[in-house]
């Protein structure tokens, strides 16, 4: 595109203020700036700024809110039993049908820590990071059935550089390079909440940041980890999310149930502690699974209880999805499959006169896709019940916060850790830390050989 093509394109979408510093520019600068205004939909740009996909009306859909189909903890009336499940989730990992999609475009910036979240040290004895304790994960499957399960790991523009050059200094740790494939997400610019016009980073720069989880579907093809998983035959594809250190990572037992159920996309969901708890609400609304955010739930359905007195909505989301590939496949196909949300946050940026701008409150629009905007698009969607103890610990909060931050995941390590170790026969002095790398010991029939015949009395780690 020409200079002068790119400024009528400008002038026509009433965006032109972006070339404000142009004359002071030099090539590299102008090139750069060029490049992300010739990126943008305007005409997508225009309906999200004018509201022309307008929010739901939350409160009527949650007053026909109910219970999502799914399979229960401690239930005498699911679908399929756990033996069945494990067998069918072993037979397609033997098969080598499973793929992992993990999420790691995250900065640690609420933690105080300013690299890629993934590369936050959690372990609680190993200090290993959080990348390392899921590839752990994910190895040790593979090596339990005997097969190669690529990862196809999404970055951000600010983590992607750094994530590539950590990965490849630590040898990956263990994964083949063929079996890792790291891509990264879009980005959307920011606008201003009063005018709409697109905001200035730098004077060479749009205000951009990622387009949300949801952007994982556009990206994966864009990128050619579609192309690759269909040429690897990887029918299923296990999703999760980098700040997690519990994710039970292409768990046969999931993937069982979603096989079984033939469902195309399968949830992991904990049971709710309080009606008001910061988690997505998965639900079925005439008779289509769907995820009420915790935000859009008018308090007094979420109240809303069963006659033993439990939630009626007692399904949380915790991000930990699979999905059948040829249902990707679908979603990628089909226009605005997935919507974009909006969020005002307050974005510093350059003022047309070139001062900078600083705000105190919100003063712009953020536009971002959720990836769970899906299910209602899923043929026989389910979610599986599981123990936030075994499979959800996240880090999202800096220490000193009552949930969710590193102080809480690695309690929360060390529990599951010293729970597999006391199954499998040894003993742990109260008040000792342990942790285990899955690579050590994939389940406690494993430990029962390796476990020390002496009481453990101080911090170990078993590798």
């Amino acid at each position: 595109m020409t200079h002068e093509e790119l400024v009528a394109r400008l002038e026509e979408a009433g965006q032109q203020q972006t070339l404000a510093f142009w004359d002071d520019l030099n090539a590299g600068q102008r090139s750069r700036l060029s490049a992300q205004l010739e990126a943008i939909d305007f005409e997508l740009l225009n309906q999200l700024v004018q509201g022309e996909d307008a929010a739901p009306d939350w409160a009527a859909l949650a007053a026909k809110a109910q219970p999502p189909r799914a399979i229960r903890l401690d239930s005498t009336d699911n679908e399929f039993s756990p033996m069945e499940a494990v067998a069918r989730g072993e037979q397609a990992l033997r098969e080598g049908q499973l793929g992992l999609i993990l999420v790691a475009g995250g900065q640690g910036t609420r933690l105080g820590f300013d690299h890629p979240k993934g590369m936050f040290p959690l372990g609680p004895v190993s200090q290993r990071t959080l990348f390392q304790i899921l590839i752990e994960r994910l190895r040790a499957v593979a090596k339990r059935y005997g097969v190669s399960i690529p990862m196809y790991l999404m970055t951000s523009p600010a983590t992607h550089d750094e994530t590539v050059s950590y990965l490849e200094k630590h040898d990956r740790f263990g994964l083949n390079k063929d079996e890792l494939q790291i891509f990264c997400q879009g980005v959307m610019p920011a606008v201003d909440a009063g005018t709409g016009k697109l905001l200035l980073a730098e004077r060479d720069s749009l205000a951009l940041s990622p387009d949300g989880h949801g952007g994982t579907l556009a990206a994966f093809v864009k990128e050619g980890c579609m192309a690759d998983a269909q040429q690897r035959n990887i029918e299923h594809l296990f999703y999760c999310h980098i700040d997690n250190p519990l994710a039970q990572i292409c768990d046969p037992q999931m993937i069982g149930y979603h096989l079984l159920s033939g469902s195309e996309m399968t949830s992991q969901v904990v049971k709710k502690r309080a009606a008001d708890e910061k988690v997505g609400n998965v639900v079925t609304i005439d008779g289509v699974t769907q995820i009420i955010e915790y935000s859009d739930l008018p308090p007094e359905f979420g109240a809303k209880t069963q006659s033993d007195g439990s939630l009626k909505l007692w399904a949380g989301s915790i991000g930990v999805h699979t999905f059948r590939r040829s249902f990707l496949e679908r979603a990628a196909e089909r226009k605005n499959s997935l919507p974009f949300h909006r969020a005002l946050k307050a974005v510093p940026h350059i003022a047309t006169d070139g001062s900078e701008v600083k705000p105190t409150s919100p003063n712009a629009i953020k536009f971002e896709r959720f990836i769970f905007d899906l299910l209602p698009l899923a043929k026989n969607a389910i979610v599986i019940e599981v123990d936030a103890a075994d499979a959800f610990a996240p880090v999202k909060n800096a220490d000193g916060e009552p949930t969710d931050s590193p102080t809480t995941a690695k309690a929360a390590m060390v529990a599951r850790d010293a729970r597999l170790l006391r199954e499998a026969g040894a003993k742990i002095a109260e008040g000792v830390a342990v942790e285990a790398s899955p690579l050590w010991a994939f389940d406690s029939a494993e430990a029962a050989s390796k476990c020390p015949d002496h009481e453990i009395t101080e911090a170990k780690y078993f590798s």
